[in-house]
């Protein structure tokens, strides 16, 4: 099945303890789609300036990305993020945002994007979110993104949309903040309650935790020895997630929903290995592959017990 990506395409200044880089490709639905390309095809409706250059134009188009909803404003300039990290790396400090074209941001969807089975919000203000829903025919998988910012100012939008997905990704913070709970578990359960019947939250270097109504899976975080930059993690692993399950026509049994998590487990540990979306430009699905079985060695272990 093919995913319909909504979201923001920008570029970043980024500095972390081990280098530093200006002008590099970003943006929640450019990371989910360079991620999720490798499991299914990527449709992207975003916002673009007149700054936006041909080559990331050239690299997505090589990932197999339909641009056909890149909106290209020839009167503005892209969407700019500045970040630094420091050692603890789950914490980014902004610097500056400059939203430029991103401000009035209008998501309209091609014809033939409104078709799509699959459909990833990414992290957008929930109003435009619903405006998207609008605009689709019926999609079978519908999963979403959110942050503390939409937390904050727009409550009652968010839970709006929150009725009427499947799959809610959030990181710790936001499923706090979001429930106003300290413990997972209970904010997993509450946010069930408001409409999606399955909820992932993304604990960073520590991995992920998946709830359903059935039955909850914990994968942990893959130890690597090189991290550089964590910007677009979070994206990359709902790139992995929502890619798999695409790729197995948007199935959500018990066996696929673990795997999905793995899945972005393993697109978010090749993400922080290098700075922007570099490290997917030479990714290989034997590497995924790969990782995939590191990933299942490495929570493996002895079924019987002996006290």
């Amino acid at each position: 099945m093919s995913i319909l990506v909504v979201g923001s395409v920008a570029y970043d200044d980024l500095e972390t303890p081990f280098g530093k880089k200006e002008r590099i490709l970003g943006g929640a639905a450019t990371h989910f789609s360079a991620s999720a390309s490798f499991y299914s095809p990527i449709q992207l409706v975003g916002v673009v300036g007149q700054d936006f250059n041909e080559t990331e134009i050239a690299f997505l188009k090589q990932r197999g990305v339909d641009l056909s909803g890149l909106q290209i404003q020839s009167d503005g300039k892209t969407f700019h993020w500045k970040g630094r990290y420091g050692y603890d790396l789950n914490e980014a400090q902004t610097l500056e945002t400059h939203l430029n074209v991103f401000a009035n941001f209008n998501p309209v969807l091609p014809q033939h994007f409104r078709k799509s089975p699959c459909l990833f919000l990414a992290n957008i203000d929930p109003t435009l979110q619903l405006e998207v829903l609008k605009q689709m025919e019926n999609p079978k998988l519908i999963a979403m993104d959110t942050m503390n910012f939409w937390i904050t100012s727009k409550p009652e939008a968010l839970k709006k949309i929150l009725k009427k997905v499947q799959v809610l990704m959030v990181n710790e913070s936001e499923a706090r903040q979001l429930t106003q709970e300290r413990n997972l578990v209970k904010a997993a359960k509450k946010i069930r309650k408001w409409g999606p019947e399955i909820v992932v939250i993304k604990r960073g270097e520590y991995g992920a935790i998946l709830f359903t109504n059935d039955f909850v899976f914990s994968a942990p975080g893959f130890p690597l020895e090189d991290i550089k930059d964590p910007t677009g993690a979070g994206d990359s692993f709902a790139g992995g997630f929502v890619g798999y399950l695409s790729k197995h026509n948007g199935r959500l049994d018990q066996t696929d929903l673990k795997r999905a998590v793995i899945c972005g487990s393993v697109m978010a540990s090749f993400q922080v290995e290098d700075f922007g979306l570099d490290r997917m430009r030479h990714l290989t699905k034997k590497e995924i592959n790969e990782r995939f079985q590191a990933f299942k060695a490495l929570s493996h272990f002895e079924e019987n017990l002996i006290i």
